[in-house]
This record gives structure tokens, C-alpha cells and sequence, in this order.
């Protein structure tokens, strides 16, 4: 099988071109592909499928098999491969997946890089759409959740998938690897949840580190780095523009509450190659 392997800011993905459906098992194909050591290794499989409702169709699995409905560093990394290619002979574009429709464009930026500036829709904010277990109410803010005893304030959002938000003074490891997944699969999150923890060091960037669903900790998380501004402006932390400063580098994130959420950042092509199956 072809593929190509691309990145974004360290959250790495493989790309398969499947554009007439052929039955394939992505679960299966996703965790053989994504073993770091007995194969190509990433955190997600990118599925290139033809779309009836938009130019193109893009569907994603995580590492373990599991079906994400949306990532943000796989959506540039996604128009980046289908641009280049041809696939979709425009700058600006429609994407389909699973949960929503998205508009990536690729642009030049003001140090004459190509990057790709995607807009994400409107944040979900209501508790049963994101989902967060318990009485309706928007936008979810300052809720508790207690793992092993020690109690933690979250806000809660939407990007196409969930993300638990909580502000911390300092982002440590045991935060990240111990409680996040833990966090993760809390029985106040049904459809489970993606964790960020979050330092404000001004009101216009912020420092995330990410725990993600389906895939543990990961250099980037696109949506995570919307969904933070997102919470860090509906508590009044925030301006309506953010440097993300993750791990593996920097995304540009607005937000002007009502509308919907722009985030730009790079998308780099990794390599090629064919895997035997």
C-alpha cells in the first residue's frame, strides 16, 4: 500500500488515498501503521475518500483503532497532501468529515512560509452536544471533576470532538500522563474526552500540553489549541487572538465569540513510501 506520512507540529499522520471506498479496515490498518517499532509509526491514520456534499472527504483514525470525529494538525496536513497533489485544485477548499464540514486555505504567511488557515466552524458549547454528563447548560465553565481525591476545575468544549479545559499555574508531566487519562475516561465524559492543561502567560499566548483521546499525549492537538482559546476567553483570560505554544511549535488561533474559530499553522510532508499489509 502507498502512503505518505506528513506532520503536523509533531503530530504526525499517514496518509491513504481511498477515494472510491474500497473496504478497507481502517481500525486494523490504523494500529498496525501506527506501532512505532514494528511498522511506520504515527499518532493517526488520514483516509483521502471522495465526498458527495463537499470537494473532498476526510476520515481519521487514531493509534488505537478508534474513529476520530475531527483533528485540527490533520486537517492542514490533509489539504496540504490533497492540494499538492491535485487532488483539489484550489487554495480554498471544503472538507467533509464525520462530525462536520470544514474551509482549509492555503496561504502564505508574513515570513513568506505556506501554511494553511482553516476555519473551524462555531465551538459547541452546549453540555449535551459536546457531551458532559449532567443538567443542560452553555458554555460549560468552572465545573469540578475529582480523580484519586484531588479536585480539578474544568470548562468544557467542542471542535467536532470534546476537550476538557482546565488552567493550570504550571503544566507538569503527572498532570499530563497520570491524571489526564484518567480524566480522559470519567464517567462525566460519555463518548470520552481529550484533556488540555493549560498556562496563561499573557493575554495573547497561552502554553498547552495535550492529553488525547484515543492517542495519549501527543506534540500538537489542533482542535485542543481552539478549544483552550476558546474556554481562556469565554473566563475572560483571553483577547480574541492567541499564540499556542505546544510542544511541537506554535499555531494562531481567533476567536470573536459567536462566530467561528480560525486557527493557521504549518503542515510539512514527511516522506513517502509503500508498507507491506
Amino acid at each position: 500500500m502507498k502512503f505518505t506520512k506528513m506532520h503536523g507540529l509533531g503530530n504526525d499522520f499517514i496518509v491513504i488515498e481511498n477515494p472510491d471506498k474500497q473496504p478497507l479496515n481502517y481500525p486494523e490498518l490504523a494500529v498496525n501503521l501506527c506501532h512505532r517499532r514494528f511498522s511506520i509509526g504515527a499518532d493517526g491514520i488520514l483516509i483521502v475518500e471522495d465526498s458527495d456534499n463537499a470537494d473532498i472527504m476526510m476520515r481519521i483514525f487514531n493509534s488505537d483503532g478508534s474513529e476520530a470525529k475531527m483533528c485540527g494538525n490533520g486537517i492542514r496536513c490533509f489539504a496540504r497532501y490533497v492540494f499538492d497533489r491535485n487532488i483539489v485544485p484550489k487554495t480554498k477548499m471544503t472538507v467533509e468529515t464525520i462530525s462536520v464540514t470544514v474551509s482549509p486555505e492555503i496561504i502564505t504567511d508574513e515570513n513568506g512560509e505556506t501554511v494553511v488557515t482553516v476555519d473551524m466552524g462555531k465551538p459547541i458549547l452546549k453540555k449535551s452536544l459536546i457531551p458532559v454528563a449532567g443538567e443542560e447548560e452553555e458554555p460549560v465553565k468552572d465545573k469540578k471533576v475529582e480523580i484519586d481525591g484531588e479536585e480539578f476545575t474544568f470548562s468544557a468544549v467542542s471542535m467536532g470532538n470534546p476537550h476538557c479545559l482546565i488552567f493550570v499555574d504550571e503544566i507538569t508531566d503527572r498532570l499530563v500522563r497520570e491524571v489526564g487519562p484518567k480524566i480522559e475516561v470519567h464517567p462525566l465524559f460519555p463518548e470520552k474526552t481529550n484533556v488540555e492543561f493549560i498556562k496563561v502567560l499573557s493575554r495573547n499566548h497561552i502554553q498547552v500540553r495535550v492529553w488525547e483521546r484515543g492517542a495519549g499525549e501527543t506534540m500538537a492537538c489542533g482542535t485542543g489549541a481552539c478549544a483552550s482559546v476558546v474556554a481562556g476567553i469565554i473566563k475572560g483570560l483571553l483577547d480574541n487572538r492567541v499564540k499556542v505554544s505546544l510542544p511541537g511549535g506554535d499555531l494562531d488561533i481567533t476567536w470573536t465569540q459567536g462566530e467561528s474559530v480560525f486557527m493557521t499553522g504549518p503542515a510539512a510532508e514527511v516522506c513517502t513510501g509503500e508498507v507491506l499489509l
